[in-house]
C-alpha cells in the first residue's frame, strides 16, 4: 500500500466514473456515492457519510464505517497494545501521535484568547471553557453543572452510596480515586508534597498550603463580625464560638452526655469529662 502511494500507482478503478484509488477499501467507500446508500453532506466537516456500518465486532456486536476502526475496537476485547513508545517504552492500542507530543515541546493547539497551547485538541476544548464559563455536564441529580465529564462522574458520587476505589491495606473504600490516593499515604512514609521555604514533607497538598501560611504570614479566614483574620478555618470556627453572642448566649456545641453542660471547644469538654470519670 505504501508503496503505491510513493509510487503514484492507484489499481483500483470505479466503473461510474473513471476515478481511481490506491486502496480497495477507498474506492468502496466511493462507489456509495454512486449508489446511494443515503449518502447526505456532514455539516460539521463537509465529507460525505453513508451512515453504512459494514464491519461488525465479533465480541460485542457493535458496528464501525470502516475496517480500521472495528481493529482499533476489537483491541479493546484483546487487550493488545501494538503501538510501543521508543522513548519510554510505555505500549497504546492506537496511535501514538498524542502520546509522542508529552515527550516534546510541540503544542499545536493554540488558545485564542490567551494565546497558552496545548498538545491536545481535548485538552484546548476543556480550557476554553475557562474562558466561556460553559457547564455542559449537568448533574441529573442536583442540575449542578461541570465544565469537565470526569469532574461530573466524581460528583454524582457524593449522591449515591458508590465507592469503587478501594484501599489495598485496608479495604477501606472511596468515592473518588483522589481521596483513596491521599488515604494510602497513610500507610506509607511517602511525602509527596514539599515546603520550597523549610523542605519539611506532607502527606497531602492541603496540608503543604496550610503550613505555607506560617511562612507567608497569610490569613484567608476572616471573622465577619470583628474582622479577625485566621490561617486555618478551624480557628477562626473557634475564635467565633468563644468570642462572638449569639442572642444573649455563648454558642455551646459540645455538650457533656453526663450532666448537659455546654462547652465552646471540644478540648475543654474532653477536660470537664474526666470530673465524671475520676480519669
Amino acid at each position: 500500500m505504501d508503496e503505491r502511494r510513493h509510487r503514484g500507482e492507484k489499481p483500483f478503478h470505479c466503473s461510474d466514473c473513471g476515478k481511481s484509488f490506491t486502496q480497495l477499501g477507498s474506492l468502496k467507500e466511493h462507489e456509495r456515492m454512486h449508489t446511494g446508500e443515503k449518502p447526505f453532506n456532514c455539516s460539521f466537516c463537509g465529507k460525505i457519510h453513508t451512515g453504512v456500518k459494514p464491519y461488525h465486532c465479533s465480541h460485542c456486536g457493535k458496528s464501525f464505517t470502516r475496517s480500521g476502526h472495528l481493529k482499533a475496537h476489537e483491541r479493546i476485547h484483546t487487550g493488545e497494545k501494538p503501538f510501543h513508545c521508543s522513548l519510554c517504552g510505555k505500549s497504546f492500542t492506537h496511535n501514538l501521535k498524542k502520546h509522542e507530543r508529552i515527550h516534546s515541546v510541540e503544542k499545536p493547539f493554540h488558545c485564542s484568547q490567551c494565546e497558552k497551547s496545548f498538545t491536545q485538541l481535548g485538552q484546548l476544548e476543556k480550557h476554553k471553557r475557562i474562558h466561556t464559563g460553559e457547564k455542559p455536564y449537568l448533574c441529573s441529580h442536583c442540575g449542578k453543572s461541570f465544565t469537565q465529564s470526569g469532574t461530573l462522574k466524581s460528583h454524582e458520587r457524593t449522591h449515591s452510596v458508590e465507592k469503587p476505589f478501594q484501599c489495598s491495606q485496608c479495604g477501606k473504600a472511596f468515592a473518588q480515586s483522589g481521596t483513596l490516593k491521599s488515604h494510602e499515604r497513610t500507610h506509607s512514609v511517602e511525602k509527596p508534597f514539599q515546603c520550597s521555604q523549610c523542605g519539611k514533607g506532607f502527606t497531602q497538598m492541603g496540608s503543604l498550603k496550610k503550613h505555607d501560611r506560617t511562612h507567608t504570614g497569610e490569613k484567608p479566614f476572616q471573622c465577619s463580625q470583628c474582622g479577625k483574620g485566621f490561617t486555618q478555618i478551624g480557628s477562626l470556627k473557634g475564635h467565633e464560638r468563644t468570642q462572638h453572642i449569639q442572642g444573649r448566649s455563648l454558642i455551646t456545641p459540645f455538650q457533656c452526655s453526663q450532666c448537659g453542660k455546654g462547652f465552646t471547644q471540644r478540648s475543654l469538654l474532653k477536660s470537664h469529662e474526666r470530673t465524671h470519670t475520676g480519669e
